[in-house]
């Protein structure tokens, strides 16, 4: 099993940054792609961002330029670096684990359904 949970969410005005955390615990083999989801009122969840065991890093293009996905694996913690945030940038952030390898997840991280996190809310007024 993997445990996440989200944290670093707040209420920023456009421009502004947020950095998101996610603590994971739970076998290392389940998190060899670790991703960020989000969801807003009324449309689907969509991938913003995957990395893998390794450190290769997949962007959406909404994200692209605009936020860091990283990692501290001796902290188990996954991280989200959000810049020139926008009010389209509104929604729950989710984080996901999957135990997909590399080439796997590089190709179909969007598509993560194993495990979740509670989710941290976002919100960017304009």
């Amino acid at each position: 099993q993997v445990h996440l949970v989200e944290s670093g969410g707040g209420s920023v005005q456009a421009g502004g940054s947020l950095r998101l955390s996610c603590a994971a615990s739970g076998y290392t083999y389940n998190r060899r792609c670790m991703a960020w989801f989000r969801q807003a009122p009324g449309k689907e969840r969509e991938g913003v961002a995957a990395i893998t065991g390794g450190g290769s890093t997949f962007y959406a293009d909404s994200a692209k330029d605009r936020f860091t996905i990283s990692q501290d694996n001796a902290k188990n913690t996954l991280y989200l670096q959000m810049n020139s945030l926008n009010p389209e940038d509104t929604a729950m952030y989710y984080c996901a684990a999957d135990p997909r390898a590399s080439w796997d997840c590089a190709l179909s991280w969007k598509t993560m359904n194993n495990y979740w996190g509670q989710g941290t809310q976002v919100t960017v007024s304009s």
